[in-house]
């Protein structure tokens, strides 16, 4: 899968250094994946959930951060669309960000 971009997780990083490793991990097996559908996220990651409009939530750092994307099984693309604390993600609208 080819993630875009990873600047977001950069930008995430340098405010919130105790999610170095966990995103790093993300990143390293979200980019070595080859999904064609949700059974083969979950084999990678096995607490994600599919919420609409091809945007997948992502526990982080034992779910202290969730990170939200858009996966085109097609494209193989990952769009990353909202890292945030769990706090932060109770206040947005997952499937339309």
């Amino acid at each position: 899968m080819r993630v875009v971009t990873f600047k977001r997780i950069k930008e995430f990083i340098e405010k919130h250094k105790d999610s170095r490793t966990a995103l790093e991990d993300w990143y390293f097996k979200t980019t070595k994946a080859n999904w064609q559908d949700l059974s083969g996220i979950k084999k990678t990651f096995s607490s994600v959930d599919y919420v609409g409009n091809n945007r997948f939530v992502f526990n982080i750092k034992g779910n202290n951060y969730r990170l939200v994307a858009i996966v085109i099984f097609a494209s193989q693309k990952v769009y990353i669309r909202f890292i945030g604390t769990h706090e932060e993600y109770n206040r947005i609208d997952c499937k339309n960000i």
